[in-house]
This record gives structure tokens, C-alpha cells and sequence, in this order.
């Protein structure tokens, strides 16, 4: 399997140490595309891969599946061209997917071109318990409540506070660069306007955590994650990287565990 990222951040970076250094079994980065190209040229050289700034070039190359690990407005600009190509995709700014229309239209390019779209968990867990509960329309109520530091949402504060209590879809609108969490929840389950979200900023605390709380005809659930940081980048959950790491390593397994 020939994968390719979309990027040249941290995430880019751990992919190509996990999978080309570590020699993953079942597949190779072997091109990256960006426009920092500092950052492209100095990947290129350390993991042997081929850095390309056009993404028609990117995509010419023989990919079997493309990891976007850039951002928001990146995942809007490109997403579509990877899919039209007949590239499996692998979606990390899960937040561009706030535009319903535009995930409509994603899926369906998708189904015409025979390609699959593959949202990693992220930070987050319970996806599997939220889809099987759905499955027959009996999940009624999802809550997340994300308590992060100051720094991690960008503000300036020495108190515990709420300073969001709403529904998904708001949440996304005012804090894109913080929420994917909240908008993989609501794909995975009871959608945007029914997701409730509550966001905590406090200053004593290290590690972001999401404690994700459902119920309905299965029972109740309620998991808490307490994420740490990535070593190269604070700003960036680990285990958002170790998510797309697995769907890279488990894509083609014969054997699948859950959802």
C-alpha cells in the first residue's frame, strides 16, 4: 500500500518516523504534499520520500490512499480532488465536515469513484458503542464535556470556568481549531444539533480530558479520556496521531475488532 500525506507538521512527521522507519508491514509513505517547503524538503531528505508543492503532481504518483493531516481550511481546499481521483482518504480535520453539504457531497463523489473515506477517532473513544446503539435509531441523548488549559484554547485565565454550553454544530463555529472531538461525536451518532457540548477551561490541569456520557436504548455510557500532548507538540493530542496510525495499519486487515 502507497500512502501519501497532506502536510508537513507534527503529524506528518510521526507518521513517516511509525510507518517508513518502523517499516509498517502493510504500507509505505512514499510522497507528501505542502506548501511549507522548508518543512517538505527537510522530510524528504530525512525519511526518502517525494515532496511535492502542486497536488495534481501529488496525485499523479500511484497512491492507494491519502492521509490529510494539515487543517481545516487545507481539508476544504483539497479533500475533494483526492476523492475524484480514486484515492482512499483519511480525514484528521474532521471540523471541515461542519458544512453538511459539503460532507454530502464528499460521500457521494466517494460512492461514485469506489473510494472510501476513513474518519480516525482522534482523541476520543466509544465511537463503536455509539454506532452500534444507533443502529436502530434507539441512542437518545450524547453529552461531551472537554476541560482543557488556558493555552490549549487560547485564552487568558487563572479560574475554572464554562465558557461554551451548547450544541455541536455552535461549538465547531467557535472553536474550530479545539472541537473536532465534538464533530466526530456527532457524525457517530445523534448528529450536530442534538450533540451537547460543554467546554471547561482550567488553568490547574495538564491534560486536556473529554468525558463522553450517552444513553438510550442500550443503557448508559460514560467514558473519560485524559489525553497526553504529543512530545514535539503540546498543542497536539497523541492520541489523534495513534488514531490515524491505526486506521493505516488495520485499512486492509482481514480481521477487523469493532466499527
Amino acid at each position: 500500500m502507497n500512502i501519501g500525506i497532506i502536510g508537513t507538521g507534527n503529524i506528518a512527521t510521526y507518521l513517516l518516523e511509525q510507518v517508513n522507519n518502523r517499516h509498517m508491514a502493510s504500507g509505505r509513505i512514499t510522497a507528501v504534499f505542502g506548501r511549507n517547503e522548508e518543512a517538505g524538503h527537510r522530510l524528504s531528505e530525512q525519511f526518502g520520500v517525494d515532496f511535492y508543492t502542486d497536488l495534481q503532481w501529488f496525485l499523479e504518483t500511484p497512491l492507494d490512499i491519502v492521509v490529510e493531516a494539515a487543517t481545516v481550511e487545507a481539508a476544504g481546499i483539497y479533500l475533494k480532488d483526492v476523492v475524484v481521483r480514486n484515492k482512499d482518504l483519511v480525514v484528521s480535520s474532521i471540523g471541515v465536515f461542519k458544512d453538511a453539504n459539503f460532507l454530502d457531497e464528499i460521500k457521494t463523489l466517494a460512492e461514485d469513484a469506489g473510494t472510501h473515506i476513513f474518519l480516525p477517532s482522534g482523541a476520543i473513544g466509544g465511537l463503536d458503542v455509539l454506532q452500534a446503539a444507533k443502529a436502530t435509531g434507539g441512542l437518545k441523548r450524547v453529552q461531551i464535556t472537554t476541560r482543557k488549559s488556558p493555552a490549549s484554547l487560547g485564552m487568558e485565565t487563572d479560574k475554572e470556568e464554562v465558557v461554551f454550553e451548547g450544541s455541536a454544530i455552535d461549538a465547531v463555529e467557535k472553536f474550530p481549531k479545539n472541537i473536532n472531538v465534538a464533530m466526530t461525536l456527532a457524525l457517530a451518532g445523534i448528529g450536530m444539533e442534538k450533540t451537547a457540548v460543554r467546554i471547561i477551561v482550567d488553568p490547574a490541569i495538564e491534560q486536556n480530558t473529554h468525558t463522553i456520557e450517552a444513553e438510550g436504548n442500550f443503557g448508559k455510557m460514560q467514558l473519560k479520556v485524559e489525553n497526553n500532548p504529543m512530545p514535539s507538540n503540546p498543542k497536539t493530542s497523541f492520541l489523534a496521531a495513534l488514531s490515524i496510525l491505526s486506521v493505516l495499519q488495520n485499512k486492509d486487515q482481514a480481521l477487523r475488532i469493532g466499527n
